[in-house]
């Protein structure tokens, strides 16, 4: 079976993941250097939209990958064997990385005197939800659903994996009736509900269940964009205007971010939220692209960093958490200074490098021995990257079955 894949989707995952470390780590950059903190205010305060773009990540790669294979009639099996395969993608390193958090709170409850705020969710029930990832669908809010934070997003992903086998039956019944340019409008529809959501909610990004429309719908549109994007063959030329066209929207996005940081709208607390909008013409231009932007997110350095980025994403509040507690319970002051920022430094290249450990020691071993149990034994990442001569590049995706890539290898949290 040949595979197709497309590289600055990959370094596009880890871009996602950093901005949300980021996100989380802010609080310590401001203790540590405000001037830099205040600079980059607009992109950190509103980090947590990383998430949004692993939505859409997540639902054009398993489009991608399943839309032939799922899509023409339904199979009990082969939904099952899809789930499986999902489960060994999330569930080994998300297991290991929620284990850790409870050690932890299970460690300051008896060591020091900042007990863990998640410390009243460790019983029985919040452990069996956790553990078979349905913790965030039975409260409103996502803030505390986990002991490890990011976790919220598994939950939710979960969600849309089981509700897969039903979505791409529809997507593909669209697809055969659908040209690509309907296919993208239809995919820039569903990125509108939840922003409709957010200026109908007195401008709060985070209202009660609003998590389950961000996953469903941003999930969606990144199935309907890949829909188009198997459609379309751009020729050199167009590939050159999509990769152009990427790094005008990256600048449109940073560039709204900076003006509603300077001019916010009236009634809208979190305008930031907008430029979720933007994210789905990101990724198609992306996947289309060539020169610019993609060759940037498509070197070797950020293809790695994409396949490390679940490892990094899950375990840096980790970090985060540890690093507060150990400020507080010893008292430690952390002004603007040269050491303090070697700290914060510091604090990023343990949460990356912990992220790479459990890619190479728990994320890729748990998922090629869960593959097996189903007979599949083809490594499903190489580290070593593909010979160009046997990837087909996304221009020459053809109508045909057999001229199509049928996997690719970028997965999004």
């Amino acid at each position: 079976m040949r595979t197709g894949e497309i590289k600055a989707l990959s370094g596009l995952r880890i871009v996602a993941a950093v901005w949300v470390v980021m996100f989380h780590f802010r609080p310590l950059l401001q203790m540590a250097s405000p001037p830099l903190y205040d600079s980059l205010k607009p992109v950190l305060d509103c980090g947590a939209q990383g998430v949004d773009l692993f939505f859409i990540l997540s639902g054009f790669v398993l489009t991608w990958n399943y839309l032939e294979r799922m899509g023409d009639r339904w199979s009990t099996r082969a939904t099952l064997h899809f789930l499986w395969l999902r489960l060994a993608r999330v569930w080994p390193l998300y297991l290991v990385t929620m284990h850790l958090a409870a050690l932890w709170i299970i460690f300051t409850l008896n060591y020091g005197n900042f007990p863990s705020p998640e410390a009243g969710s460790l019983t029985a029930i919040s452990y069996l939800r956790q553990l078979v990832m349905v913790q965030l669908w039975f409260q409103p809010f996502f803030d505390f659903s986990s002991w490890d934070g990011p976790a919220w997003s598994i939950s939710a992903e979960w969600l849309a994996y089981l509700l897969f086998g039903v979505l791409i039956l529809v997507i593909h019944r669209v697809d055969r009736a659908t040209r690509a340019r309907g296919l993208l409008l239809l995919a820039f529809a569903a990125t509108l509900p939840p922003l409709i959501l957010l200026v109908g909610s007195g401008g709060q990004f985070y209202t009660p269940w609003s998590w389950l429309p961000r996953i469903v719908l941003q999930f969606t549109a990144g199935a309907l964009a890949c829909a188009a994007v198997r459609k379309m063959r751009p020729s050199d030329r167009g590939r050159t205007v999509a990769g152009l066209v990427s790094v005008l929207l990256l600048v449109a996005i940073i560039g709204a971010l900076y003006w509603f940081e300077a001019h916010p709208l009236p009634n809208i607390r979190d305008d930031f939220g907008l430029v979720d909008v933007l994210f789905m013409p990101l990724v198609v231009a992306l996947a289309l692209g060539s020169g610019t932007l993609p060759a940037l997110l498509s070197t070797r350095v950020m293809v790695y960093g994409g396949q490390v980025s679940f490892g990094l994403y899950m375990v840096h509040e980790l970090v985060h958490t540890a690093w507060l507690w150990i400020m507080a319970q010893y008292e430690i002051t952390f002004a603007p200074s040269i050491g303090a920022k070697l700290v914060y430094v510091a604090l990023l290249l343990v949460s990356l490098g912990l992220g790479i450990l459990l890619f190479h020691f728990v994320e890729e071993p748990a998922r090629m021995w869960m593959r097996r149990m189903v007979g599949e034994r083809r490594p499903p990442v190489d580290l070593e990257h593909t010979p160009q001569s046997d990837v087909p590049e996304p221009h020459l995706v053809r109508d045909s079955v057999d001229d199509r890539p049928t996997t690719l290898r970028i997965q999004a949290g």
